[in-house]
């Protein structure tokens, strides 16, 4: 880690939040307990214990690994399906082939992106090669849960293959943080993908004893993963370390900043960024459906079990 860099940020467009912006406090810290999904593969939950108000319009959102896989491990989930939101799979290390009952799909590796957009729903299916498989690895990511909102729930599907070279590259004024813009806009630079939710998603690499302060939209919330490393948040400096999540209240800007020391295995601090403009609209969720209601959860799993969310491909090429 990191998948996508480059030599001398100094090369890259700059970006700093303006000297009159207001910093956002932190709200709380708080820590992902560890757990295991689909076939058995290890992942922290991120937004664990937060209330709902400070994560909408995101749902939930899973680190998984770091994880270093002997010949046979690496696993997978089996075919399941969504409805009514969007899932973002960013991995950073190893290899995934990701396919839907709707004719979307691929391979994701080394910084790629994998955004799909379930809407009326579908089936989907992600897993390692069979290459992996044999030769065991490294593997680690995220995966984000974004939501729809009312108008959007039962939109066509859609599949977006975001390659690692197409994030959009930033630094810091001093070059102490390399950013990247997976999504979103951040001080007038987009990334490459597209959402129905206004939001943004960044990943951002700082340096030791390196201070990173962004402009961010008011109207969005202010959250910050860290995937590895230790440092603090905010203005009052709160320490904040691997698998943990920072809450930040209102304001036009918010700072992280990474320890002078690093852990042994980690030589910066490697944080996810992610705002979005809230939806403000009742959320039923139950497994893989958001909807709006009880009724509409319960037509999903109808529709599911008559086969009206797709079918499972004779062969997947998994």
């Amino acid at each position: 880690m990191p998948a996508v860099t480059v030599e001398n940020p100094l090369t890259l467009p700059k970006v700093a939040a303006s000297a009159d912006a207001v910093a956002r406090p932190v709200l709380t810290v708080t820590t992902a307990p560890s757990g295991y999904e689909g076939e058995g593969f290890p992942v922290r939950r991120a937004f664990a214990g937060i209330n709902y108000r400070h994560l909408d319009p995101f749902i939930m959102m899973d680190q998984m690994g770091e994880v270093e896989y002997a010949a046979g491990e690496p696993k997978g989930t089996p075919w399941h399906p969504h409805r009514g939101f969007e899932t973002v799979t960013y991995l950073i290390d190893g290899t995934f082939v990701h396919q839907d009952s709707n004719g979307g799909g691929g391979t994701i590796q080394n910084g790629d992106t994998q955004w799909m957009t379930a809407g009326s729903g579908l089936l989907h299916i992600e897993a390692p090669p069979e290459s992996l498989v044999m030769s065991g690895g490294l593997f680690h990511g995220l995966q984000l849960w974004v939501n729809l909102p009312r108008s959007h729930k039962m939109m066509d599907p859609r599949y977006q293959d975001i390659r690692g070279g197409q994030v959009q590259l930033l630094a810091s004024p001093d070059g102490g943080a390399l950013i990247r813009v997976i999504a979103g806009e951040l001080d007038g630079h987009e990334g490459p993908g597209i959402t129905h939710t206004p939001i943004t998603m960044i990943h951002a690499t700082i340096r030791p004893g390196a201070e990173l302060t962004l402009p961010w939209r008011e109207d969005f919330n202010g959250l910050a993963y860290v995937m590895a490393g230790r440092g603090s948040v905010g203005a009052e400096r709160r320490p904040i370390r691997l698998g943990q999540t920072a809450v930040f209240g209102a304001g036009s800007s918010l700072t992280v900043r990474a320890d002078e020391k690093q852990d042994g295995n980690t030589p910066d601090l490697e944080v996810v960024l992610l705002g979005g403009r809230p939806i403000r609209e009742p959320m039923a969720h139950y497994g893989p459906f958001v909807m709006n209601s009880q009724e509409e959860l319960r037509q999903a799993f109808e529709d599911f079990q008559a086969g009206r969310l797709g079918q499972v491909p004779a062969v997947h090429g998994m």
